[in-house]
């Protein structure tokens, strides 16, 4: 009996910071049926020695090639370079993966693209424990949806929100609540901080119904979120204390372990998990 086997998914990866090196080293250690094609960054350069140092042979092309090379482009960037590599690869028809999640809730017409032209956007759980549950819960009624975010006041620093309103997180001696409203506020107030949020709220009832609260605190030492959920078929509360990166306190070191899961589902004889 003949073997029915497919080739393996190429793999694009937009972006070489913490979480794309991340996960271009885990492609590295091998994913059964996919392959790393190609990755695009602002520095050529260094992205061309990091993989040399990690033996791998992918390309390197500019952002909008990447669509074209690709079956699957993870997007790795800052938010401001969101759409750059969103558009093509949704007109291509390809499978887009977003990290900066927040983005979807701005660019609300991507969704409608990639339904026309058969495109897929797959949001990774990140640091989002229990998405399941929540996407369980969304098929039936869900009356309420909250989410607290708590961060080291380093990881918050800068953000849009707190410069239009003259917040300050440095010397913080006792937490601070410096935001409070819905995820799609939030996702505009605090493109790098809040990609959880707007995934939580695409996962259950939408970014103007889940609300949200950020808070700087100077005792912690971990990205740490608390999920409320009560619904009609389940009332739960969950709480994940991430790993800050090393790279980039924003982030958290579970996001490129989320997307290496992720990419495994794919292909997976066995999976868990809807």
């Amino acid at each position: 009996m003949a073997e029915n086997r497919q080739r393996d998914l190429a793999i694009g990866i937009a972006g070489l910071g913490a979480i794309g090196r991340g996960v271009a080293a885990g492609l590295a250690a091998g994913i059964p049926g996919l392959r790393l094609e190609a990755v695009a960054a602002r520095d050529p350069g260094k992205a061309r020695d990091f993989l040399r140092s990690k033996n791998l042979a992918a390309d390197i092309l500019a952002f909008p090639e990447l669509a074209a090379r690709s079956d699957l482009v993870i997007e790795c960037l800052p938010a401001a370079q969101f759409a750059a590599i969103a558009a093509p690869v949704i007109a291509a028809g390809k499978i887009f993966v977003p990290l900066s999640v927040g983005m979807l809730l701005v660019h609300d017409d991507l969704v409608a693209k990639a339904r026309a032209t058969g495109a897929r956007i797959l949001v990774p759980t990140g640091a989002l424990l229990g998405l399941d549950a929540v996407r369980a819960a969304a098929e039936g009624k869900v009356h309420r949806v909250r989410m607290v975010t708590r961060k080291p006041p380093k990881g918050l620093a800068g953000a849009p929100y707190l410069l239009a309103n003259n917040i300050s997180v440095e010397g913080l001696t006792a937490p601070l609540r410096v935001f409070a409203g819905t995820a799609r506020e939030g996702a505009r107030g605090f493109p790098a901080n809040v990609n959880v949020a707007a995934a939580l709220s695409l996962a259950g009832i939408g970014a103007d119904a889940t609300e949200l609260e950020i808070w700087a605190d100077p005792a912690l030492e971990r990205n740490t979120h608390t999920i409320e959920v009560e619904a009609e078929a389940a009332r739960f509360t969950m709480t994940i204390a991430g790993v800050p990166s090393d790279e980039n306190p924003r982030t958290g070191k579970i996001t490129a372990l989320s997307v290496l899961a992720l990419l495994r589902g794919l292909t997976a004889t066995l999976r868990v998990g809807s």
